[in-house]
């Protein structure tokens, strides 16, 4: 297919993905931080219940289109849609569209001072006005989901690193958001607790959770994605499912990547 080496081109190739109606929608966003074009005319569909796994450079751009869909970081142009509706770019409308976004950062920010249940149910409770008896029920049933139920009265310092970033995906699915997005969620953990945290995002992704992920695990990229994008110098250069992104990528900076970071 012609499209598949052309930079921009948006649309999912795995047809599996492409079952539900488009959920975040970027529309040519351009981002600079000083002289520096971080993101360089993006456009990118995500469906809903698609996986899509954003991998690249240092300094590629991916973690700042992260960002971008909940509006941590502003857009110099373009737009950005979830559910139809543009990012407002500050006030009540902000607020109410980020509570549909959940996010889990590189960096854990549990409050310290309150237990692995409290911090679960802070926003449910905060933002959304519900009731404390329906939060804390969600939020046991979603620590249990993640391995961490027996951990419910302990503060964030007893726990370990991948303990921790568990309670912080929990705390995102408390807000029964319509996509979730991870930061490079893994990268500030110690080697054997990787994995405990790839395999709750693997269950999720197996359920039908909207999910953009910019992570250099590859093994997830394989088994999760329904759809890889790879940026470099701030553009989308490339997208493919995962079968065909890792044995036969298209663009020659792609080819160069791989050929640097994995082992045959």
């Amino acid at each position: 297919m012609a499209t598949e080496t052309e930079p921009m081109a948006s649309e999912p190739t795995n047809p599996a993905a492409a079952t539900g109606d488009p959920l975040v929608v970027l529309e040519n966003v351009n981002k600079h931080f000083g002289p520096l074009h971080v993101l360089q005319d993006i456009n990118l569909s995500v469906r809903t219940g698609e996986v899509v796994v954003v991998i690249g450079p240092s300094g590629s751009g991916k973690s700042t289109l992260c960002r971008t869909i909940n509006r941590l970081e502003p857009i110099d142009s373009g737009t950005i849609t979830v559910s139809g509706e543009v990012l407002p770019e500050e006030g009540k409308g902000l607020a109410r569209l980020r509570s549909e976004v959940g996010m889990v950062f590189q960096s854990f920010n549990l409050f310290a001072h309150k237990t692995i249940l409290e911090n679960v149910m802070l926003g449910p409770i905060k933002v959304r006005k519900e009731k404390s008896a329906v939060v804390r029920e969600r939020a046991m049933a979603l620590l249990t989901r993640v391995g961490v139920a027996n951990q419910a009265d302990k503060y964030p310092a007893q726990l370990s690193g991948g303990q921790q970033q568990r309670v912080a995906i929990a705390r995102a699915l408390a807000m029964q958001p319509k996509v979730m997005l991870f930061d490079e969620p893994t990268s500030a953990l110690d080697p054997e607790m990787i994995n405990e945290v790839l395999d709750v995002m693997t269950s999720l992704a197996g359920d039908g959770m909207t999910m953009i992920v910019v992570t250099h695990e590859m093994g997830f990229a394989r088994r999760a994605a329904n759809r890889v994008v790879f940026m470099a110098d701030g553009q989308i250069v490339e997208q493919n499912t995962p079968e065909e992104f890792f044995t036969n990528p298209q663009s020659e900076r792609a080819q160069d990547f791989l050929s640097k970071i994995l082992t045959h």
